[in-house]
C-alpha cells in the first residue's frame, strides 16, 4: 500500500490534507523506512515507532543521509508535523543544516493540536516542504 494510504489515524489524515496544501513537496518519516515519498509502496504492516527504542526504529544516521539523499536541503524551511518524539528525530536528522524547522502545532495536547492543524488549512499550497510523522491507525 502508497504510504500516504497505509496510515489511518486521525493525526495523521488531518496532517495529510494540511501537508498536501501547505507544501511544494511532502514526506512521511516512517519509524522503520524513514524519510519517504506518498507514493513509497509499503510492503506490510509493520509495529517500529520512535516511542519505543526496542521496536528497532531507523537510524538517525541514517536519516541524515537521507537528507541528504533526497536532496531536503535544498529547502529553505522544513514544517515538521507530529509527535514529540518525531520532532526530536527531524530535529536530529537536520542538525547543522541551514534549513529552518518549523512545528506550529508541537507542544499542544493531541485534540488541540488536531484542531490547530485543521484550522490552519489554507486554501491553496505555499512553497514549503512538509514533513509529516506517521502515526499507526
Amino acid at each position: 500500500m502508497r504510504a500516504d494510504e497505509a496510515y489511518t489515524g486521525t493525526p495523521f489524515i488531518v496532517n495529510r490534507e494540511y501537508a498536501r496544501r501547505i507544501g511544494d513537496e511532502w514526506v512521511v518519516l516512517s519509524a522503520k523506512y524513514g524519510f519517504i515519498a506518498p507514493a513509497f509502496l509499503i510492503p506490510e504492516p509493520y509495529e517500529v515507532t520512535f516511542n519505543k527504542r526496542r521496536t528497532g526504529p531507523i537510524a538517525v544516521e541514517v536519516l541524515r543521509q537521507q537528507v541528504v539523499a533526497q536532496d531536503l536541503l535544498r529547502f529553505d524551511r522544513v514544517i515538521g508535523l507530529g509527535g514529540i518524539e518525531y520532532r526530536k528525530v527531524i530535529e536530529l536528522a537536520f542538525l547543522d543544516s541551514a534549513v529552518e524547522l518549523e512545528f506550529p502545532f508541537a507542544g499542544r495536547p493531541l485534540g488541540y493540536a488536531l484542531q490547530a492543524t485543521k484550522q490552519a488549512l489554507p486554501e491553496s499550497a505555499n512553497h514549503h516542504a512538509v514533513v509529516s510523522g506517521q502515526l499507526r491507525g
